[in-house]
């Protein structure tokens, strides 16, 4: 838990909006003696903020992580399982009397139900519990199939706390009940790091992304500023960020 804690804090300070909020302070301070400097870091992390606020940009940066089209019916016929990852947790949410998953983790697990109806095939939910709490998230989620969607998860892994674990984990479970080809329920943005870990395992992966990326702006409004941006914004620099992380790691073992 720790060790996830850093990696998390470290991640925060490299990425928006922590890391424009760190470049306009270095500025302030440098006001008085660095004064051409100042004046650059701060139009920096302005232009910077306003950029990735816009949902336009966060699409296209979205974009850049996608690799594959919508799962196909065809693509389903030769799988053998459905995992579904898990997005994060609201812990102790108190309208439900304690843990359960955010919007993320619950628009992949809609589409997973969704294409468990199409196919019939078993589902794997996977997620732990990072930063604490009561219920891992596969476990959530496996309840919230159940009793929400009226469908039977055949499994759920609950030790992950990165997707690194999720694909190890995941793998080792269905390995030992013959399931070789998984069709890898998530974002689109989260496939290009997510699918070469559960490959790396020895599985064979159909890729099911949702929420696939526009590249034009269909308003005016997709070039302001919204939270939604640079939400988008965020997210798809966090996993370019993941991707070099694990191409670093991967290289000195």
């Amino acid at each position: 838990m720790t060790a996830w804690l850093i990696t998390n804090l470290i991640a925060a300070a490299l990425l928006p909006p922590l890391l424009l909020v760190l470049l306009l302070a270095a500025g302030l301070v440098l006001c008085r003696h660095r004064r051409r400097l100042a004046v650059s870091l701060i139009l920096l992390s302005t232009a910077a903020l306003y950029a990735l606020s816009t949902p336009w940009v966060g699409g296209l940066l979205q974009k850049t992580l996608e690799i594959s089209m919508p799962v196909s019916p065809a693509d389903l016929a030769t799988a053998d399982a459905i995992v579904v990852l898990g997005g994060g947790r609201r812990v102790a949410a108190a309208e439900y009397g304690g843990d359960t998953v955010n919007g993320i983790s619950l628009e992949r697990l809609r589409y997973a139900a969704f294409l468990h109806r199409a196919s019939g095939l078993p589902i794997l939910a996977s997620g732990g519990k990072p930063g604490g709490g009561t219920l891992a998230e596969g476990r959530i989620m496996q309840h919230i199939l159940q009793n929400e969607y009226g469908i039977a998860a055949s499994w759920a892994e609950d030790a992950s706390l990165t997707t690194w674990d999720n694909a190890r984990l995941s793998a080792a479970l269905l390995k030992n009940k013959g399931v070789r080809r998984i069709v890898l329920v998530t974002h689109a943005w989260h496939l290009r790091r997510a699918v070469p870990l559960f490959e790396a395992q020895g599985l064979d992966v159909v890729p099911a992304g949702l929420q696939f990326s526009g590249t034009r702006p269909d308003s005016i409004l997709d070039l302001l500023p919204t939270p939604a941006g640079l939400r988008d914004s965020s997210l798809a620099l966090h996993e370019w960020l993941g991707i070099l992380w694990y191409k670093l790691r991967t290289s000195r073992t």
